[in-house]
């Protein structure tokens, strides 16, 4: 009994350590990372997203700046509803990169990191929270629907380094007319 506490503790120091590690963009700058974006790419790992996995489809979402040096995400998803949008406020921290935002969904706050981003072209995201057990999302953003295969790799290689695994990293396909033609694009 005692080698199994002891594992499991080992387990789980190692996995905080693995998302301590991670460090936001270097001399982020949250003015060139607004605008337009495609989720193109998830890494998730819940027990209770795995049913909905083939059903996923590339999201779009718009970061607006507020004068308070915050940002919004409005967020627009295709649903077995149709397609839905959110809106998110991202409050910055005191590290550039970083940010935090309420999820209603789960009453209670998130925590962003844009780990890599080269602004034009794609952007990588680890979204981490602690909710009965540790939950880590990594997604990879583009400025259009489709990236480049280093890229793809990259996310992949990313992800993997998180300790997810091949078949919880998913790069869906485009969504058809969501956000609806006029609402964003």
């Amino acid at each position: 009994m005692r080698t199994m506490v002891v594992a499991v503790v080992m387990v789980m120091l190692c996995a905080m350590m693995v998302h301590a590690d991670v460090k936001p963009q270097r001399d982020f700058n949250l003015q060139r990372f607004a605008g337009r974006w495609y989720r193109v790419g998830l890494a998730y790992d819940s027990p209770s997203f795995v049913p909905y996995r083939d059903k996923v489809k590339a999201s779009m979402g718009i970061i607006t700046l507020l004068p308070n040096g915050n940002a919004n995400l409005t967020m627009w998803d295709a649903t077995p509803l149709g397609c839905q949008s959110k809106m998110y406020q991202y409050e910055k921290t005191s590290v550039p990169g970083q940010f935090t935002y309420f999820s209603s969904r789960h009453n209670m706050v998130k925590d962003i990191t844009v780990v890599d981003t080269n602004y034009t072209e794609y952007a990588l995201v680890l979204k981490h929270k602690v909710f009965n057990r540790e939950y880590t999302q990594v997604a990879l953003y583009g400025r259009t629907q489709s990236l480049r295969t280093p890229l793809l790799q990259k996310f992949k290689a990313f992800a993997l380094s998180q300790g997810f695994s091949r078949e919880s990293i998913l790069t869906p396909p485009p969504a058809e007319n969501c956000p609806p033609s006029g609402s964003g694009r």
